[in-house]
């Protein structure tokens, strides 16, 4: 049994405010960290936010006001967001927080000390939009940043640069060693032909450039950059301490995965990496990198105004709980894929899957049962684990630890529609409304039980996803809202009068519907 799970997210920039993008990953991670909690006991997630920089000190200035001012607002704009849409991080850092920035400082000396770290004057192509310095090659033909497709600018600059050449070799056979360490392992090779032309890296920047930043002890005139300071939030935050580490990092360290961004996948499997190894701490078990999300098949952009926040999708669908949104999110791409959001589609899927299959299954027959039964589930309804549908219930289950274990999140979610659509048909070829019209009373209440018990187990598969629906079902099925993979057991569902008339309600409403349209009118 493994005994404890340490998952990061990146930790977004509080430049801007969050949107569809920063909410996918935090919905995929939050998705993986709920399920490790149904399992284990011990299953930390961390999200937080990057408050240093050149971009934050320059829009700061735009509006008059401070740095940490901007990064106070935004911090609490991400905050809040996160909160709408039921993201259980165990912690929130920000790399202004005073532990943090300690911290960064003694790493940095630490690395110096070690003789990974020296101070060199360079003469780079600096692009401002992505706060880094690019080779020639990294630029398009003519002479642009890829990203930002704006010519950068010629910068001659005394920096401290990290020895990153050293450990190329190291991390190489490290990624070719250890098959679970990037996903998905189409990666690889690209991560591979990048470490072929690695060169040092500056991890600092003049006070002269970038004043909004920690301070290298010993030299005030130049900020730590990045690389340092923001990718050290993974070991910063669970109490790492250069001469005497927490309790804490010692149980959960090192990292079971970091989900990140694809286009962040060579900071954090190169540059990261090589940090921990001068640093001399165990390497994270897997970085798993998570496609792009793009609107109407379209990519995000501020000046084309299809920026999406998560906050607007609810509002515009009248959703209470982020459920549907949630869902939606995290079956959106199949592992390591890009994903796309539209209106149609969100509302086409949720409608079909929560909806259709799931929650008027679980209406239809909680009705049955109030018609036939009076609501009551006798003992000579229960069947045993031999049964088609117990033997299905049980290989789903492990058929979706397996793909958590993989991170294969939106296959995961399939997984739990197939079982479910298979319930549905079951309901049709056995016709427990046939049964009971012959007055075969006692196949009828076998067929419902089955029925309800896969309910059961559908809520307890779905919860990840879906919080608030998994735990109305099983408050509809009058069971404990405990999501615990124990209780996976084909017949814990017992005799008993499980509902009445006036207590069966919808789990979800369908998008379209006109309760779900008129339900916050008045």
């Amino acid at each position: 049994m493994q005994e404890k799970f340490y998952l990061t997210t990146a930790i977004d920039y509080v430049n801007g405010e969050p949107h569809i993008g920063h909410a996918y990953e935090k919905i995929l991670s939050d998705v993986i960290i709920r399920h490790k909690r149904q399992i284990i006991d011990n299953a930390f997630m961390l999200t937080g936010t990057d408050e240093h920089g050149i971009k934050i000190q320059k829009t700061a200035a735009s509006k008059g006001i401070t740095p940490k001012e901007l990064c106070d607002e935004n911090f609490s704009k991400f905050e809040a967001a996160w909160k709408e849409l039921e993201i259980s991080y165990d912690k929130i850092i920000r790399t202004t927080d005073l532990q943090h920035t300690k911290t960064v400082k003694k790493i940095f000396s630490k690395l110096l000390e070690n003789g990974d770290i020296y101070k060199h004057s360079y003469t780079g192509l600096y692009c401002s939009g992505c706060e880094s310095f690019l080779s020639p090659k990294d630029l398009t033909e003519d002479g642009l940043c890829p990203d930002h497709m704006k010519k950068p600018e010629e910068i001659t600059e005394e920096n401290y640069f990290f020895k990153l050449t050293k450990y190329k070799d190291k991390i190489a056979e490290y990624i070719k060693s250890h098959p679970e360490f990037i996903q998905p392992s189409s990666r690889v090779n690209e991560l591979l032909n990048q470490l072929e032309n690695i060169e040092d890296i500056s991890v600092s920047r003049t006070k002269s450039s970038v004043q909004w930043g920690i301070d290298v002890d010993g030299d005030e005139s130049q900020t730590i950059y990045v690389w340092i300071d923001a990718l050290s939030n993974y070991i910063t935050a669970i109490g790492y301490d250069i001469d005497n580490p927490d309790e804490q990092f010692k149980k959960l360290w090192p990292a079971d995965v970091h989900v990140i961004g694809k286009d962040i996948i060579k900071f954090h499997s190169i540059y990261w990496i090589a940090i921990l190894m001068s640093l001399g701490l165990p390497l994270p078990k897997t970085i798993y990198a998570h496609g792009w999300i793009t609107i109407d098949q379209s990519k995000m952009s501020k000046s084309i105004g299809n920026v999406i926040a998560p906050h607007d999708v609810l509002m515009a669908f009248n959703l209470d709980k982020p459920d549907a949104f949630r869902y939606y999110m995290a079956s959106a791409a199949l592992i390591g894929k890009d994903g796309n959001y539209s209106d149609e589609d969100f509302k086409e899927k949720v409608n079909a899957d929560l909806a259709n299959n799931i929650g008027n299954l679980l209406n239809r027959t909680l009705n049955m049962l109030v018609k036939y039964f009076d609501g009551e589930i006798k003992n000579e309804f229960i069947t045993d684990k031999t049964s088609k549908i117990a033997i299905l219930a049980e290989n789903t289950k492990t058929q979706i630890i397996e793909a958590f274990n993989k991170y294969e999140i939106a296959e995961a979610s399939n997984l739990i529609v197939s079982f479910a659509d298979f319930v549905n048909k079951y309901v049709t070829e056995t016709a427990p409304w046939s049964l009971a019209k012959e007055g075969k009373m006692l196949e009828t209440g076998k067929v419902l039980y089955n029925v309800l018990e896969a309910m059961r187990h559908i809520a307890i598969l779905l919860y990840p996803y879906c919080p608030n629906i998994s735990a109305d079902i099983l408050t509809q099925l009058s069971q404990n809202t405990d999501f615990k993979y124990t209780n996976l057991v084909w017949g814990k569902l017992q005799a008993g009068k499980i509902t009445e008339k006036d207590k069966i309600k919808p789990v979800f409403l369908r998008l379209d519907s006109e309760f779900a349209t008129d339900k916050k009118k008045g």
